[in-house]
This record gives C-alpha cells, sequence and structure tokens, in this order.
C-alpha cells in the first residue's frame, strides 16, 4: 500500500489522482488532518484515515501497513516544519514503512538564503539518520507561487517586485505525475533526485514578457527595494514572518538557488514539461 500524506492539499491530491491510474484503489491509502475532505477519495475505494502532525497516534494509525510513505511537507516554516516532519517520520518507521519519499525543494540546503529551502534540508537529514529507504523529491519552485506574486499585477500591469534572478518555476501537474511514476517504480531514485524543474528559468523580467505574449496585455517589471516590499507586505496584512519569508525567496533567487533546469522531470513523465506560459494561461483561464 502507498499512503500519501497531504491528499486533499494542490499537489498530494493531484498525485492520489495520478496512483489511481496506475493502481488499484485498494492499494492507495490517504492521510488527511479532515476525512470529510476526501470523502470522494473514500467512495472510490482508497482508504481514507485522519493523521494530524501534531497527534503523533493518529500518524500511526494512518500510516498502518505502508509498504511505501510519500509525506507532503508541510506548510509551516522554521522549527514547527521540522517537528511536524519529525512526528510523520517517526510515524513511518514505527508502522513498519518500506520506503519515505519526502516532497522537497531545489536548493534544499543548510545555507540557504530561504528558509523553506534550509526546512526541506533538516528533513532530509532525519529521513537519512532512520536507516530506511529514501527519496527526495527536489521539485522544482512551484509556478503556482510566481502567479501569486503576478496577482496585483494582473490587474495594474506592473510587476512590482524585489530584485530577483531566474526560477525554474514548475507546474504541480507535472510534478505529481512524475511522484505517481516514482511511487510505482519503487527504488528508482536513493536520496535526493536531481532537480525535478520545468524547461526553463525566469526571473520577472521574463515573467513580465511572458504574461504580456500570453495576454497581449502589456506588463512592466518594476524593481523595489526589499524594505519597501516588506513594509508593503505588511500594510496589507501579512505577518511579519510571512513577509520575511517572502523576502527570503527573492534573496535565494538572487543567490542562484533556483536556476539548474534539468531534465529528470522531462524524462519521469515522458514529455517536456508544461512551460511557465502555459501555465500561467491555464491558471488564469480558469
Amino acid at each position: 500500500m502507498i499512503i500519501v500524506t497531504g491528499a486533499t492539499g494542490k499537489l498530494g491530491r493531484r498525485t492520489v489522482d495520478r496512483l489511481l491510474e496506475r493502481l488499484p484503489a485498494d492499494r492507495v491509502g490517504v492521510s488527511v488532518r479532515d476525512p470529510r475532505k476526501a470523502r470522494d477519495l473514500a467512495e472510490r475505494g482508497v482508504r481514507v484515515r485522519r493523521g494530524n502532525f501534531d497527534d503523533p497516534a493518529s500518524l500511526l494509525h494512518a500510516f498502518e501497513g505502508a509498504e511505501q510513505l510519500l509525506l507532503v511537507s508541510l506548510d509551516r516554516t522554521g522549527e514547527e516544519c521540522v517537528t511536524g516532519h519529525r512526528a510523520a517520520i517517526d510515524a513511518a518507521v514505527k508502522a513498519g514503512a518500506g520506503r519515505i519519499l519526502y516532497t522537497s525543494q531545489m536548493g534544499a540546503a543548510h545555507d540557504s538564503r530561504f528558509q523553506a529551502c534550509r526546512d526541506h534540508a533538516r528533513t532530509e537529514d532525519l529521513l537519512r539518520a532512520t536507516g530506511l529507504p529514501w527519496t527526495a523529491l527536489r521539485n522544482g519552485f512551484y509556478a503556482a507561487s510566481a502567479l501569486q506574486f503576478l496577482e496585483s499585477a494582473r490587474r495594474t500591469g506592473d510587476i512590482a517586485l524585489p530584485a530577483d534572478g531566474p526560477v525554474a518555476w514548475t507546474g504541480h501537474d507535472d510534478l505529481a505525475e512524475a511522484t505517481a511514476a516514482i511511487l510505482t517504480d519503487e527504488g528508482r531514485f536513493e536520496g535526493p533526485t536531481p532537480p525535478l524543474t520545468g524547461p526553463a528559468a525566469l526571473d520577472f523580467d521574463a515573467v513580465a514578457e511572458t504574461a504580456a505574449k500570453a495576454t497581449g496585455r502589456p506588463f512592466t517589471r518594476t524593481v523595489l527595494p526589499d524594505d519597501a516590499f516588506r513594509e508593503q507586505a505588511l500594510a496589507h496584512g501579512a505577518p511579519a514572518p510571512i513577509a520575511d519569508l517572502m523576502l527570503s525567496i527573492f534573496a535565494a533567487a538572487r543567490n542562484g538557488e533556483f536556476t539548474a533546469v534539468d531534465p529528470t522531470l522531462a524524462e519521469l513523465i515522458g514529455r517536456e514539461p508544461a512551460t511557465f506560459r502555459t501555465v500561467l494561461e491555464h491558471t488564469w483561464a480558469a
């Protein structure tokens, strides 16, 4: 049985859908905070159990019988994030899981400028220490994050953000398909994968050009000083830790942490991954 955590989220749900194209439903289980949100999966024959990262006993029950566990990283940062991952990894070991796969990120490193990448590096250390077979899926930076940064620009036409660097923006759909492929071909990767990236790395100057071509509207790129961006985020209601986290993405991009473009994702899914323009057009049309 393959157990997937976070199966009602963007990546987890897509991965479950791709698994169900490859496996009978009774070989797939999900661990979710609210089983009511996964009722449709239960109706399809998927085993649905409550699993809360703040309740280790629930995780042990949710992970029962796991030949493989896909641990989808938590939407938390710092110690709170790593503590939750530690609870899940400990539960997987106690449940007798044969392999743990973890949704890490390209650029995961203890000295990253981006807090989330430091959290991923610490989680990979925890996996390494278990002695179990494990795989860290070094996912490209989610294209959905770039689209969030573009929300105000959809109205104003001005992409006003801090100085950045090229980022290999990557679509959730392609990453989910690759994850399902790895889960159903056990043992293909030991430890961290190569970066699983989209076909090109774009800075926000290139994103502005892409948005203009996709929409037929002009988009400008304004470079905001870091302090001005932070103050703007705070003024719009972002808590200080979130403002700092967003700012650290640009610091890491300037440091070249997300520039790698690698063919591994294309090899896993058997085609070129979606371009950023494709993801933008699909999302904005919806």
